[in-house]
């Protein structure tokens, strides 16, 4: 039988979209193991000087509940 668990993530970057999924990636496996997949819930950005500074990305990580 397989069970997943989802924990909501936020990440963020001052480069991309694509690199704040990755650092809540990177992050999120320091601590959680068997990640499945992350879907992307909301992104936004912050802007300074009418120019992107921050992409950020609310992300829910699922993951496998290993048994042993």
């Amino acid at each position: 039988m397989s069970v997943l668990k989802v924990i909501e993530i936020l990440g963020n970057s001052t480069e991309s979209f694509e690199d704040a999924v990755q650092n809540i990636v990177d992050e999120a496996s320091k601590t959680v193991k068997n990640i499945k997949s992350v879907y992307i819930k909301d992104m936004q950005v912050t802007v300074n000087n009418n120019k992107i500074s921050e992409y950020r990305v609310n992300a829910k990580v699922t993951f496998g509940i290993v048994e042993e």
